[in-house]
């Protein structure tokens, strides 16, 4: 009796604490999809002006619109594409109403050359980002060979004599073939939430299947026993 007494306590206090697991993985899921829709929403809304103190909290993803001159000079930013391969990212330096601002202009195959942008003033929508491309294991940017790997935007603008301030390109007056725009998304933003309480139950499953065989083994031991 004391036998299946602990493997009725372990075995049930196994599973609740993965059923609690899993079940607050799927509260955190749901946080995270209302967290997906509400970038999603900021980042289709209309395009307004850029702002003269951009803030990177409250101003990330921030829709705009703006006109000015392409600087000749661009730096590369190793990326990958699915079902592409090997690429850069395009970012090159936007005289625009006084100002300097990073500009990413989209995607090239490392195949590809980079073109140079039109003269004159060109019109572009996209939206403002600070992105994080940045963790242990990627290596540091070989400047002098203008191979990036992270956009680092101080390390960038002291490079192109700019702001601190990156407009990711969505639309274009313009073509900027073989560079397409590679506009900001919630695609790179992990949501593994589901994933995570799948595993947690899955466990509990299991957990409740050895607590029930072991149940099952003891008692007829125990009748095997008394026979």
């Amino acid at each position: 009796m004391a036998r299946l007494l602990f493997i009725l306590i372990f075995g049930g206090t196994g599973i609740a604490i993965l059923v609690s697991l899993g079940t607050w993985q799927m509260e955190r899921l749901a946080w995270k999809e209302a967290i997906l829709a509400d970038i999603e929403t900021r980042i289709a809304a209309d395009p307004v002006g850029l702002p003269a103190s951009p803030d990177p909290q409250a101003d990330r993803y921030l829709p705009v619109r703006t006109s000015g001159v392409i600087g000749d000079r661009a730096l590369r930013v190793l990326v990958s594409q699915k079902q592409i391969g090997a690429g850069y990212r395009v970012i090159s330096a936007l005289e625009t109403d006084g100002r300097r601002i990073l500009l990413d202009r989209g995607f090239v195959r490392v195949s590809e050359d980079i073109p140079t942008p039109p003269e004159g003033a060109v019109t572009i929508s996209g939206n403002l980002h600070w992105p994080d491309d940045r963790n242990d294991s990627t290596p540091e940017n070989d400047v002098a060979d203008n191979t990036w790997f992270a956009r680092d935007l101080d390390q960038m603008a002291r490079e192109l004599g700019t702001e601190p301030l990156l407009m990711v390109a969505r639309e274009t007056s313009f073509s900027d073939a073989p560079v397409t725009p590679l506009p900001v998304d919630t695609a790179g933003i992990p949501n593994d939430h589901l994933e995570y309480a799948m595993t947690w139950f899955s466990l509990a499953a299991i957990w409740a299947a050895m607590a029930g065989y072991f149940l099952w083994r003891t008692r007829k031991t125990a009748k095997g026993d008394t026979a």
